[in-house]
């Protein structure tokens, strides 16, 4: 295939199982734009395995391991498609049985790239594959033990993407090499904003799946046991109040991540602010309605999302625009707990939690 057809084809599946990076890849610089599309589509794969949990923790951790090795470059990546595709559960889309068969094609388009670049996203898939097998393990609707717990969790689904950009940012912009060490801290802490934001979304949705991702000694401490909450609870909205005050401090973060590009790289800086600012808009929705029963009823509108991109391409290589634009959003949103942005999250070396799982 050629480049061009490699793109096509990779727009094509983005469109098909994630309509969001679908939308904010596009306008990544150029020659980003193929090996972070390739990098969502890694990660498609890999939550498509987790999300597939009628196949056992035991299956699932064997998907898991034949794809890291296909990824790596010694395993087979069309015995893992035939293998996995024939398992995948009858409520599979349509879309994501095509990504599964695509898969030798995905990885044909990975080995393309650099030597930096596929050793970044093999790390990044490995660290979460292994991370999410581990969790499916224990999983229940009991929640995870505490923060830290969910604070890993959170870091094997998202703060580990957020290394992998950085390091793909990196190799774009050597100048950005002298800030690696902040600049990896930061987006693992961008990366839990963001999964926060969607555990938070989804709580009654992965409830009824059997999962629950919140930490319980948050809970414990209103008197409240996650297992047995129902909808309109007073101590779960004070539970979520603080959590949403821990997303609120990441978040914080994430601003301090984006505005460390360059103010000229308006691509970059808008593939990080549209998913910062709807993770605020969502967050924002979830404080105005505590009582909430289903994700939709706090999911963030169309319009919102238009209005959000279109501010953003007009004001994103205006620091002070940026600054005020998030002051505006975050502004009711409550304080962070004392002692809850705490190490290892906030201070750890950021490619610590890799080295656990391996």
């Amino acid at each position: 295939m050629s480049a061009a057809e490699d793109l096509a084809l990779q727009r094509e599946l983005l469109q098909g199982v994630s309509r969001t990076f679908a939308l904010t890849i596009p306008v990544l610089p150029k020659v980003l734009e193929p090996v972070i599309g390739n990098a969502y589509l890694l990660c498609r794969i890999t939550d498509t395995i987790e999300d597939h949990a009628a196949l056992g923790p035991v299956a699932q951790a064997d998907f898991y391991e034949r794809f890291i090795a296909a990824v790596e470059g010694h395993g087979d990546a069309a015995a893992f498609a035939r293998g996995f595709g024939a398992r995948l559960a009858a409520h599979a889309s349509r879309d994501e049985r095509r990504l599964i068969a695509e898969t030798p094609r995905v990885l044909a388009i990975t080995a393309s790239f650099t030597d930096e670049q596929r050793t970044a996203l093999a790390e990044c898939v490995a660290v979460m594959g292994r991370g999410m097998a581990a969790f499916q393990r224990s999983k229940s609707t009991a929640g995870l033990a505490d923060l830290a717990a969910h604070a890993h969790y959170c870091y094997v689904v998202a703060g580990c993407v957020g290394e992998m950009l950085t390091r793909l940012f990196i190799e774009y912009l050597p100048e950005l090499a002298v800030r690696r060490a902040e600049l990896l801290r930061l987006a693992v802490s961008f990366g839990q904003c963001l999964q926060m934001t969607n555990i938070l979304k989804d709580f009654w949705d992965d409830r009824a799946q059997g999962a629950c991702w919140l930490p319980r000694d948050v809970f414990l401490a209103e008197g409240l046991d996650l297992a047995e909450v129902r909808p309109g609870d007073e101590r779960f909205a004070r539970g979520y109040r603080r959590l949403l005050g821990l997303a609120h401090a990441h978040a914080e973060n994430a601003l301090r991540y984006t505005l460390a590009l360059p103010a000229r790289e308006t691509g970059l800086r808008n593939f990080c602010l549209w998913a910062l600012f709807m993770a605020l808009l969502t967050q924002r929705k979830l404080l105005a309605h505590p009582d909430f029963a289903r994700g939709a009823e706090v999911k963030i509108t169309r319009a919102s999302v238009r209005r959000t991109v279109a501010w953003c391409k007009l004001t994103a290589g205006m620091d002070s625009v940026v600054r005020a634009s998030f002051a505006l959003l975050a502004h009711r949103l409550p304080p962070t707990f004392p002692g809850d942005l705490a190490p290892p999250l906030a201070e750890r070396d950021a490619g610590a939690e890799a080295e656990v799982l391996r």
